[in-house]
């Protein structure tokens, strides 16, 4: 059991890392941290009118988590990311995340389009953008007990 929570633990930092490292090269100076998201990559009419299979509850509810996750990254919150997740996160683990975001700078943060989602598995992709550009990050989502998070 012991190995199968440090596994788990090392694989959600290697999600969040890999995710966070295009953040923190993205954010290295600039104005302070802004609410206000970017210009959508992708048209409301054509986001709205994305078909999908996905029973509208699931659709909600990762379209929920999805909006968590783009305002703990927009806040650099990594207390409120720490909610988001299917297994609890350490003190550690947190505190590494917050300092990465702290030395990202300021972000522009939306997502560039709705959950895709396919069973009890979904992607969300958020568009981050800094003074060093634009990242677009798939995120991945997973039902767990009833609850969509990011797994880890």
């Amino acid at each position: 059991m012991r190995r199968r929570s440090s596994a788990a633990l090392v694989l959600l930092a290697a999600v969040v890392a890999g995710g966070l490292l295009g953040v923190v090269l993205i954010g290295q100076s600039g104005p302070a941290r802004t609410t206000e998201p970017p210009p959508s990559p992708v048209p409301a009419s054509q986001r709205s009118a994305a078909p999908s299979s996905a029973p509208s509850a699931d659709q909600a509810a990762t379209a929920a988590v999805a909006a968590s996750l783009v305002d703990a990254i927009t806040r650099a919150d990594a207390s409120q990311f720490g909610t988001l997740t299917c297994s609890p996160q350490t003190t550690a683990a947190l505190r590494e995340l917050q300092a990465k975001w702290d030395a990202a700078g300021p972000l522009r943060v939306a997502l560039s389009g709705p959950p895709v989602v396919s069973g009890d598995r979904a992607t969300v992709t958020v568009r981050v953008d800094g003074p060093g550009g634009h990242k677009e990050t798939p995120f991945p989502l997973r039902r767990e007990n009833g609850r969509w998070c990011v797994p880890g």
